[in-house]
């Protein structure tokens, strides 16, 4: 090579050393100046990866810058919307720049908002993106606008009334509540100045309050308003100033009402001084210890204390604090925070007084308000009448007769357990019942008159619970006390049988004394006339043939007379009578089998059962002849055949014999009669051989009773001791 190629090879490495260290001056200027850029800026190839980033990048991402390179683009902006990050891709490679706002995310879930600048490289495959953080903006901005649309809300929704005026008292805006009670519209009310709606002579005041806003940028008072309907209402104002544009603003609220309450709340007050002044109960006010701290003058006197003394007095040294009652009462007070009792109060001068008393905790101004009542003569009274309770109640529950109470329409609200035994039912189902549906349907017209009248005792016919009729003797006194009437009930069902058996004893006794008496006269003219007509049959003999029918009906009409002689003579006082052991069911063994041929000439069957009875002290004969009277009586009333049906039994302490027939039956109003002299349900009979048998009965210390069904039959049953005394 030449020296003059050799010189300029030398002048060309000279110039690109120059121009070197001139680019590499310039790259390391362009870098300080990438590097101290506040905003991020990003080289991001078209897939997303990052070619390059400067410090502010790593600062915004919070991470370094090797492992920045590493990252895609699109692990931070996943918020946005695919189409939207599509739509900017492409108005970046139309434009060749594009501008947006939009939110990315960091590693750590932090949320950003960033402004992108992206512009595209022509020659080169990756863009240029310059990031901004904005996310303080943003919340600034957030702020601002929801301080603007809480101040619009507040002020629109406001209870209170809120108006903003300009210097002269012109309305710039107001809110519904001021419109609503004023009663104008907004378009209207921008006609007119505040002081339109204040009354004329508080002007004046309006414009100091005015001065007195311009100089210390706030004031409140009171003022009257004139509303829409010209009532005037006073509002409590609040003003301030420089609130927008320096306008004012004025807070206003109706107060016209608070001041009512506050005036009646005065006027309560004046009324309760005045109450407690002139209440008749004692009134104290007490702290938690007991201190009395005020009292009327009822409690001076209730309490036996001058006013000034017991102001100054505690409440516990009225009562032994020692009692268990006094301690559960302080407990529960303290507890519930009120209480309604009563304790026993020992005065100053020795008297003891029973005090009903109301406490609330912390009534007045948080000490405790007691009202005392003293219910000491009250509580004697109340002694006095329960006493007075007790003892009606126990002459009520242990009286012989039975007591029921009735109200005005007759209905039974209490009864003694006499009556509830008399009308066979438990109190609980007696209760409410009205009498009248005890009376049998035949007397209530006599027992509604009976009450209306008011008359003394009365004698009535009951359907007692169980469905058993019962005569009871009634007396009624009405209106004892307002709206209530005693009525006195008496079972006289046992006495009046008695007073029948007693009937038919006396009418047995003289009875018996008249067959006494007068059987053997009786007798006497008969065994003469039975004589002389049998003489006067045998002196006529055979020839008059045609008088023997008279002769043989007047021989059977004196055999009926004599019979009826001889039962009479039973009734009489009997004579000396043999008692001995005897077995009933081997005696009625005998009489069945003495009747049974009878029995069957009649169709009638007996059947028989005999239980194994003990022997008992009877006399054998007259048994018999009650056993024959029933049975013929029992055959007599079947005169179409049938089946009598015989039972002895050992029932507890007696025998019980059973006959039944299966007759046409007896009424039960003719049932009470039987045994009676003379009485019979036969055509022919004489009603002595029940008589007899009733009285052979009674003598035994036995007794008949008679079941009967018309239709059915009758069914006599006889009941006999076996422990009597007959020796």
């Amino acid at each position: 090579m030449s020296l003059k190629g050799i010189m300029e090879d030398s002048r060309f490495v000279q110039l690109s050393k120059q121009e070197k260290e001139a680019i590499d001056e310039r790259i390391n200027q362009y870098d300080f100046i990438l590097q101290q850029v506040t905003d991020a800026i990003v080289l991001v190839k078209d897939d997303g990866t990052f070619v390059d980033v400067n410090e502010a990048a790593c600062r915004l991402f919070r991470t370094s810058r090797d492992q920045l390179l590493q990252k895609n683009f699109h692990e931070y902006v996943y918020l946005v919307p695919e189409h939207i990050f599509h739509f900017q891709k492409q108005m970046l490679h139309k434009f060749g720049t594009y501008d947006d706002e939009i939110v990315i995310r960091l590693a750590d879930g932090e949320i950003k908002h960033v402004q992108l600048f992206m512009r595209r490289h022509k020659k080169q495959p990756f863009d240029l993106y310059m990031i901004r953080d904005i996310t303080s903006k943003k919340a600034l901005e957030r702020e601002r606008t929801i301080n603007e649309t809480l101040f619009k809300d507040l002020f629109n929704r406001a209870g209170d009334s809120i108006v903003i005026f300009d210097g002269q008292g012109r309305f710039i805006d107001a809110n519904p509540s001021f419109c609503a009670s004023v009663n104008i519209t907004k378009e209207e009310l921008f006609k007119l100045s505040i002081q339109t709606f204040i009354p004329m002579e508080y002007h004046n005041l309006f414009d100091q309050l005015l001065v007195t806003l311009k100089r210390n940028g706030t004031v409140s008072s009171e003022l009257p308003f004139i509303l829409g309907d010209g009532m005037q209402k006073l509002f409590e104002l609040t003003l301030t100033t420089n609130v927008h544009s320096g306008f004012f603003m004025a807070i206003m609220r109706n107060v016209t009402e608070k001041r009512n309450m506050e005036m009646n709340l005065q006027r309560s007050e004046e009324r309760f001084r005045a109450i407690f002044e002139q209440a008749h109960e004692a009134i104290l006010i007490c702290d938690d210890f007991g201190n009395i701290l005020r009292a009327n003058p009822a409690a001076s006197r209730t309490f036996e204390l001058p006013l000034h003394d017991l102001v100054h007095a505690n409440l516990m040294q009225f009562i032994d604090s020692k009692q268990d009652k006094v301690r559960h009462v302080l407990q529960q007070f303290f507890r519930d925070g009120e209480i309604r009792d009563e304790l026993t109060f020992h005065m100053p001068n020795g008297e003891k007084k029973q005090l009903e008393f109301t406490s609330k905790k912390g009534a007045i101004n948080g000490y405790h308000l007691t009202i005392f009542r003293n219910v000491s003569e009250r509580r004697k009274m109340e002694k006095q009448l329960r006493e007075q309770e007790q003892k009606f109640r126990s002459v009520f529950n242990h009286a012989m007769d039975g007591i029921v109470l009735i109200d005005d329409k007759h209905r039974i609200f209490d009864a003694n357990p006499v009556a509830c035994r008399i009308f066979a039912l438990p109190k609980e189902q007696l209760i409410e019942k009205c009498m009248h549906t005890f009376i049998g349907s035949n007397d209530l017209n006599k027992f509604q008159k009976w009450l209306n009248n008011g008359a003394e005792e009365e004698e009535f016919t009951i359907t007692d619970g169980e469905g058993k009729n019962k005569i009871v003797e009634l007396s009624f006194k009405p209106s004892i006390i307002e709206h209530v009437g005693l009525m006195m009930v008496r079972d006289i069902t046992e006495k009046k049988e008695m007073e029948e058996q007693l009937r038919k004893s006396d009418t047995l006794s003289v009875v018996g004394q008249l067959a006494a008496g007068i059987a053997h006269e009786i007798r006497n003219p008969m065994t003469a006339l039975k004589g002389f007509i049998q003489l006067l049959q045998g002196s006529i003999g055979n020839d008059c043939e045609q008088y023997n029918m008279y002769f043989h009906v007047i021989m059977s009409e004196l055999k009926r007379i004599e019979s009826i002689i001889t039962e009479f003579l039973v009734l009489a006082k009997p004579q000396a009578v043999h008692y001995e052991r005897g077995d009933v069911a081997k005696i009625m063994q005998e009489t069945v089998d003495l009747l049974s041929v009878q029995a069957m000439m009649h169709n009638i069957q007996i059947e028989a059962t005999y239980d194994q009875v003990p022997r008992i002290y009877c006399e054998p004969k007259q048994l018999k002849q009650v056993f024959i009277n029933i049975l013929k009586n029992a055959m007599e009333v079947m005169p179409n055949g049938g089946t009598i049906t015989v039972s002895v039994e050992h029932v507890g302490d007696h025998i019980r014999i059973a006959i039944r027939d299966e007759g046409s039956g007896i009424p039960k109003d003719k049932i009470k009669k039987l045994g009676e002299p003379f009485y019979t349900t036969k055509e022919r009979g004489t009603g002595l051989g029940l008589m007899v048998s009733y009285k052979i009965i009674e003598e035994h210390d036995g007794r008949i009773d008679v079941e009967s069904e018309v239709g059915v039959g009758t069914t006599f049953y006889i009941t006999l001791p076996i422990n009597n005394d007959m020796r």
